[in-house]
């Protein structure tokens, strides 16, 4: 008699680990501006109607409509024009700048009139052939017009331009630090760009690498007390184009305008993807008409095909079951896409939470408590713990699908050249692990 007093305490004790750790993941937030997504601002964004037509494709699991669209969406970005600000103190070589990044000369008909005077009184709009659908803008020196740097910031309209290019010689002022400020409170990308290096080594006492350092930690002093984070910082000389940071420079240019173009408004839709997918998961794990609905239809709580079953219907109404993939495989001509599913035997493997739940001290007790002996007293119990491990198999679903549906849209949507400059070799869209669709640890 005591021995069964004492029993509810002592599954208590017994089952007080494996609830803990049962305890569902609290679905990420979706903020508009993440380590996920594209942490700066961009005048290149998806219409509502598009947005709207990708999260009703995530919400029906329907995959391949969801990459069919972003295909198209990211078709129509490769000709957004990308403006990019050039702006800095007066008297910093801007205008030189800008003629130096486009290989012309000072005196050719399309260059930007220079001088020892301020030569740029108002915004001027320039092109590249070296840049196609890219506009640079020449923007009026900071003191121009001796106003202050906020009336400076709000008449130049930064929030309009996709990147902002700060050019600073001879010092790294105090306008420069605010502009700098400025740049990351608005979330625009900037780079810092010293100019004039050839009077600079042509003048100094140092050594040209002790130089070189002085400048750069010079630079980056001065953002650091002001709390900005380190950019992208170029030492170049506008008479000399294929000297010093000018190429490197113009790589980086070169792939921030195609992430401009192609990778953040494609992280942007993933993250909308993934929030869909989050709120399905949280709506699926508190249907409990759902739940009522899978317990009906399966045997004891210890049953594996309980489980099984589960995993299969949850993998459906994800759209990453076989016939889903199969069919998303066919419609892309991506073979790797039709790897089979993923397998109960696999998740159990690869997930500690499930396979704790699913040890053999737990359903030794659970068919213990389950037995007819007790007249249902512990079925709250065995309850509770097939709607945690039902929730653990749909946070996972969910999770790889995630995964999975973002390297397939990199893989099936970005240009071929796009995926090269980022990985070197594309992954391979929804692929496998130990032979079965992948699973993140």
């Amino acid at each position: 008699m005591d021995l069964v007093m004492k029993l509810p305490q002592m599954i208590r004790k017994v089952f007080t680990p494996f609830i803990n750790m049962a305890k569902p993941l609290k679905p990420p937030l979706f903020k508009s501006i993440t380590a996920g997504e594209s942490s700066y601002s961009s005048q290149n964004s998806s219409s509502p109607e598009v947005i709207e037509k990708v999260g009703k494709a995530v919400a029906e699991g329907d995959l391949q409509k969801v990459i069919y669209t972003v295909k198209e969406e990211m078709q129509s970005k490769s000709r957004y024009t990308v403006k990019i600000a050039v702006t800095g103190d007066s008297g910093n070589g801007m205008s030189s700048f800008v003629n130096a990044l486009r290989l012309i000369g000072h005196e050719e008909e399309d260059s930007a009139p220079t001088g020892v005077v301020r030569t740029t009184q108002k915004p001027a709009c320039y092109s590249s052939f070296h840049f196609p659908y890219v506009e640079l803008w020449d923007l009026p020196g900071t003191g121009v017009t001796a106003q202050s740097m906020e009336s400076y910031l709000d008449e130049m309209q930064f929030s309009a331009y996709d990147l902002i290019i700060i050019i600073a010689s001879e010092q790294f002022s105090s306008n420069h630090v605010k502009l700098a400020e400025a740049m990351q409170r608005m979330r625009k990308r900037f780079y810092v760009v010293w100019t004039k290096l050839d009077r600079d080594i042509s003048t100094s006492t140092f050594p040209e690498p002790q130089l070189l350092q002085s400048i750069q930690k010079n630079i980056r002093e001065n953002l650091q007390k002001a709390q900005v984070r380190d950019p992208p910082i170029f030492l170049v000389s506008c008479f000399s184009p294929s000297f010093h940071d000018f190429l490197d420079l113009r790589e980086t240019l070169r792939k921030d305008i195609h992430n401009i173009r192609y990778r953040d408004p494609l992280e942007t839709l993933s993250q909308v993807c993934d929030k869909c997918i989050n709120n399905k998961a949280l709506s699926l794990k508190e249907d409990l008409m759902f739940t009522k609905h899978l317990e009906a239809a399966v045997s004891p709580p210890y049953d594996i095909a309980d489980l099984e079953r589960s995993l299969d219907t949850y993998q459906k109404l994800f759209g990453v079951d076989n016939e889903s993939l199969r069919r998303v495989a066919q419609s892309t001509g991506r073979p790797e896409m039709s790897t089979r599913a993923l397998q109960f035997q696999d998740l159990i493997k690869m997930d500690r939470r499930l396979r704790l739940m699913m040890c053999f001290v737990v359903n030794i007790l659970l068919r213990v408590l389950g037995s007819p002996w007790w007249f249902g007293l512990w079925d709250v119990v065995t309850r509770y713990f097939r709607h945690q491990r039902q929730k653990r198999i749909i946070e996972i679903v969910a999770k790889n699908t995630k995964t999975s549906l973002r390297r397939a849209l990199e893989d099936y949507t970005l240009p071929p050249e796009i995926l090269c400059e980022g990985s070197g070799v594309p992954s391979s869209g929804i692929q496998a692990a130990s032979g079965s669709f992948c699973i993140e640890p």
